[in-house]
């Protein structure tokens, strides 16, 4: 089979020679041909696409968002394949494939997927919608990035908990039930578990369940030093067992809002100047 791949130049393992052999032996042998998402019109480029042949979608979370997006309510009839090449591949590891790995289908992943709405523009989602220290971390990366200066997320996140970020008070609404909450550290909602290189905010959170729930996580009411604690229990889905401090809701419509402005991020992408967002679930 011939396969097209439109890869991210901007994905963390693109530029690595170890990803074009890994790919490779994945296809066993099979045609490839690049192309550069970032230089490609997707509608010239489907048309293009003939009987027979594969499309690869190959980046991270964000090129996986930014697919979705650029390419909603288009008639796409060429089988569409997802090949990990980003730094966190959340969503690769939620659905339980590891590096080198064959591409998956993307066909049952992004079929009715949740969207949000924030700062008057909607967006849908792949993995979730990340608000409070995890968009101050998105927030800290790009601007690292803009510098050319390597990124460590992990260690952002710790700096932001002991010096830079201030939780804000939120007001969560879910099904038309609201909840108050003081001191809030994170409150994404998830359509799959994991986000942020590894978290599992929402551990039992099924991207394909029936019902096309979606699940919050609100992290809140800590101290500092409880907070840096509990964070590193986040990797492993444990924090949930801090009931005191976490509470997981679920639902179809979520609206989370905050008393003061916070960077948000969509699947990694960032979101500046945020006070407030909902999501709806698909139907």
């Amino acid at each position: 089979m011939k396969y097209k791949v439109l890869y991210n130049p901007l994905a963390g393992a693109i530029n690595d020679t170890a990803f074009y052999d890994e790919l490779k032996d994945a296809l066993e042998g099979d045609e490839i041909e690049y192309y550069d998402i970032t230089k490609t019109d997707y509608a010239e480029f489907f048309a293009g696409v003939k009987e027979g042949e594969g499309v690869i979608i190959a980046g991270g979370d964000g090129t996986l968002n930014r697919y979705i997006n650029a390419t909603d309510g288009m008639k796409i009839t060429a089988p569409v394949y997802y090949y990990a090449a980003g730094n966190g591949n959340d969503f690769w590891s939620d659905i339980c494939r590891t590096a080198g790995d064959s591409p998956v289908e993307l066909a049952p992943y992004i079929k009715n997927l949740p969207e949000v709405e924030v700062n008057g523009r909607s967006y849908k989602f792949i993995n979730g919608v990340g608000f409070g220290i995890d968009g101050y971390c998105c927030e800290v990366g790009d601007k690292l990035k803009a510098a050319e200066k390597k990124v460590n997320y992990t260690g952002i996140a710790i700096k932001g908990l002991l010096f830079h970020y201030k939780p804000a008070n939120a007001t969560v609404t879910v099904d038309g039930v609201s909840y108050e909450f003081k001191k809030v550290w994170i409150a994404p909602t998830m359509n799959g578990r994991m986000y942020g290189g590894g978290m599992i905010p929402t551990p039992a959170q099924d991207r394909l369940n029936t019902e096309r729930t979606v699940s919050l996580c609100v992290f809140y009411g800590s101290g500092k030093l409880k907070t840096l604690m509990i964070f590193p229990s986040l990797f492993k889905g444990e924090h949930i067992k801090k009931k005191k401090y976490v509470k997981v809701l679920r639902g179809k419509k979520i609206t989370v809002q905050f008393d003061r402005p916070c960077a948000l991020q969509i699947d990694g992408e960032t979101v500046l100047n945020v006070t407030e967002y909902t999501v709806t679930s698909a139907n």
